[in-house]
Formats: C-alpha cells, sequence, structure tokens
C-alpha cells in the first residue's frame, strides 16, 4: 500500500507519462501525414462496439469533473461495416477529450446519424456537442491548423500541443469525409465529421437489428 506522499507522487508519474505519450504519438502521427505515408486499415468492424469503446474510455473523464455523459446511436445506422476503427477511435477521443477538458459544468454528448448511403457503404455524421467555454469568433480560423490553439492563455490553462485537431481533419479526409464545427463563445460548442464507410457482406448481417424505439412505453428496471 502506497503512503498518501508516495500516491499523490505516483499519480504525477503516471499523468506526465501519459501526456507525454500523447505528444509523442501526435508528433509521430503528424510526421506521418506531412510525409504522406499514414495509410488507413480496412477491415470488419462493429460500429457500436466502437462507440462503446470510446463511451467506456471517456466517461472516467468526464465523471472525474462531475459532468454528464452520453452516447447515442440513432437506430439507421448500420452496426457492421468495414473501415479502420482504431483511426475512427482516435479521432472521436480527440473530439470528446477536447470537449470534456474544455467544459466545468453541464454536458458532454457523442452522437451518430446516417447521413446517407447506397448499396455499398455508408456515409455516417458523428458529432460532439458540450456546454462548456466554446470558441471566440477571432480564434476560428485558427483551430484546425498545426501547432495553433485559440490564444496563448488555452494552451496554459489546459495544456496540450495544437496538434489533435489538424490531426484529426486529415484523419477525417483520408476517410473520405469533412470535418467542421458550430460554438458560440461562453455557451459550447458542436464538433461534427462525416465518413465514408463501406457496408459488410449482407451475410454478416447479425440476426437482431437496432429497433427505432419513439413513441413506445418503455420500463427499465
Amino acid at each position: 500500500e502506497l503512503g498518501p506522499d508516495q500516491r499523490e507522487f505516483a499519480e504525477t508519474i503516471r499523468k506526465s507519462a501519459n501526456s507525454l505519450m500523447t505528444i509523442i504519438n501526435d508528433i509521430l502521427d503528424f510526421s506521418k501525414i506531412e510525409a504522406g505515408k499514414l495509410t488507413l486499415d480496412i477491415i470488419d468492424f462493429d460500429l457500436r462496439v466502437t462507440l462503446e469503446e470510446v463511451s467506456e474510455l471517456m466517461a472516467l473523464k468526464a465523471y472525474e469533473k462531475k459532468l454528464e455523459f452520453a452516447t447515442i446511436v440513432h437506430h439507421e445506422v448500420p452496426s457492421l461495416l468495414r473501415g479502420d476503427p482504431g483511426r475512427l477511435r482516435q479521432v472521436l477521443i480527440n473530439l470528446v477529450g477536447n470537449a470534456i477538458k474544455f467544459t466545468d459544468s453541464g454536458e458532454v454528448t457523442l452522437r451518430a446519424v446516417l447521413e446517407g448511403e447506397n448499396t455499398q457503404r455508408t456515409i455516417v455524421r458523428f458529432s460532439v456537442s458540450d456546454t462548456g467555454i466554446g470558441v471566440p469568433e477571432k480564434g476560428m480560423d485558427r483551430l484546425f491548423k498545426s501547432f495553433s490553439q485559440v490564444d496563448g492563455s488555452t494552451s496554459r490553462s489546459y495544456g496540450g500541443t495544437g496538434l489533435g485537431l489538424a490531426i484529426s481533419k486529415q484523419l477525417v479526409e483520408l476517410m473520405g469525409g469533412c470535418i467542421g464545427f458550430d460554438s458560440i463563445e461562453g455557451r459550447g460548442s458542436i464538433f461534427w465529421f462525416t465518413v465514408a464507410l463501406e457496408k459488410q457482406a449482407e451475410e454478416n448481417e447479425p440476426l437482431v437489428l437496432a429497433e427505432d424505439i419513439r413513441k413506445k412505453r418503455i420500463l427499465i428496471v
């Protein structure tokens, strides 16, 4: 068992190591993007499982700040898709992490809705809304630029490299989508992006599909 001082030192080491790993990973990804060497893995995956993994990881961070956190997946969004779940998870964690970091009270919500589809692929729109500090109008043009944050005080108060959103933008574009945001300073932001994902073969479809539960009376025990 660690004593109070030992635990504090160990926790400081852990947080510092995590921060360092984040910086190193961002710089490595940025270097790959600059060199044109970043590629995507196209594999079968379950979108709802990926979103649950993101939710489980980020819910603790929201809980530590006493924020409400919700993940909402529209029933029309298919589960079994083909793409790069690792890179999709990276973008989602970046956006949700930012939302939690810049929100001191209220809620953060991750949503996935169907943007469009054909017989071969699906376009999914993801959005992350928060009730945080928002983005001042004068800083909006710098958000997706490398090594850039809204202003110097943001870096001092919240930390970060200024690479997360730049990398997310590149990843989203590699996945055939686009990224953007809407924000009101002092009231919160909504960051959104779309990605094009292939559909899995029909024989892989699950036996039980998500159903539309609107206008139904439900008892949860």
